[in-house]
């Protein structure tokens, strides 16, 4: 949450200098939808460079460990809210239990023409063909070389649109992040990346997490992998069986949709991956299919359409050990991370499950 104060120097001010939990982001949210929604995201990241940096301690009823990890509490940032690895801390003082960076890739990328953003307010929901948009991993070590590390923050890395080899940019970038990450997410999954999606294929992923791990050697963090929703029966059952072949530490399920619900919005049409509310019954369904995949040997972490506790607990219950978010903090605002863990808790008592780990699967 942040004040509404008069400042000269119009909206970007009043976000950077005003930011003192006085009145709710609801207010100031009007405003900054005046805005391109790559300038208003921008202005977010500068607001959340002064707030608060302070991670939650794991020990509380929350708790749960994924891959050797002790995650305070389930609720996680995802991947794209923090393309450089900017404020994960400010983040985890949001209540987070933990974040997720990236992408990231090799080189620096500006990713595709703008504009490539949109906000779908009617529908709750994001459409963007951002496509990779980073300053490289150089840029990116060198930040989060100069962090205290309390907390858990994962980096996601890709490949260069325009790389010869991207399972070679893959293994480079296991290599340079490695030392500095909680645990590794590859991602072969985002839509805005001709051919990115095709390592999903069987032959393709395995040589891919191959390349991986060996470039991680045996003291490296987790690694987790992050899938489309947008899969055939047969490719579930694939990626479930190398997963646990390759001993992953988790899967991410999933990354935004090509397919389009009934949509309201007018920029509907927009191409790109579509993320938000209409994303969910899709994302659960994900879930599903990957927990009676993989027959619940491995750790899945539940994305897309999570905008309440009740839609976090909701893919618990269907499988999820860990969730995360993105599309409805544009929504609702920072705040929106302590509402939900404050929400998991108490449904967790309603129903009776004395951990996290306990309700996994459940339904």
């Amino acid at each position: 949450m942040y004040q509404m104060c008069i400042v000269p120097g119009g909206i970007d001010t009043v976000w950077r200098r005003c930011h003192r939990p006085l009145v709710s982001y609801r207010l100031l949210r009007p405003a900054l939808f005046t805005l391109d929604p790559e300038r208003a995201h921008g202005l977010a990241i500068a607001a959340l460079r002064s707030l608060p940096r302070k991670a939650a301690a794991p020990g509380g009823r929350l708790t749960t460990e994924v891959a050797g990890l002790a995650f305070p509490n389930p609720l996680g940032m995802a991947a794209g809210f923090d393309k450089d690895g900017e404020v994960p801390d400010a983040l985890l003082g949001q209540g987070f239990g933990f974040v997720e960076v990236g992408s990231i890739t090799p080189r620096p990328q500006a990713g595709n023409p703008k504009p490539r953003l949109f906000r779908l307010a009617a529908d709750r929901a994001v459409i963007n063909r951002m496509g990779f948009n980073n300053r490289g991993a150089a840029a990116a070590a060198a930040r989060l070389a100069n962090r205290k590390r309390h907390g858990i923050v994962g980096i996601n890395i890709g490949a260069n649109k325009d790389s010869a080899d991207r399972v070679a940019d893959y293994a480079q970038m296991t290599r340079i992040m490695a030392p500095l990450a909680s645990y590794l997410a590859v991602n072969i999954s985002s839509p805005n990346t001709p051919g990115l999606r095709a390592l999903q294929d069987e032959s393709a992923l395995t040589g891919l997490l191959d390349a991986v791990l060996d470039a991680l050697g045996d003291a490296g963090p987790p690694v987790f992998l992050k899938v489309a929703p947008d899969l055939e029966p047969a490719d579930i059952d694939s990626i479930a069986r190398i997963a646990i072949d390759k001993r992953l530490g988790a899967l991410i399920v999933s990354n935004t949709t090509l397919s389009r619900p009934a949509l309201r919005s007018s920029d509907a049409g927009e191409a790109g991956g579509l993320s938000g509310a209409p994303l969910k019954p899709l994302a659960l369904q994900r879930v599903r299919d990957f927990r009676r995949a993989t027959g619940g040997a491995l750790p899945l972490i539940g994305v897309g359409g999570i905008t309440t506790a009740a839609d976090a607990w909701e893919r618990i219950r269907a499988g999820a050990s860990l969730v995360q978010l993105y599309s409805a903090m544009v929504y609702e605002g920072p705040a929106i991370a302590r509402r939900i863990v404050r929400g998991l808790e108490a449904l967790m008592q309603r129903d009776g499950f004395t951990s996290i780990a306990e309700a996994v699967g459940s339904e």
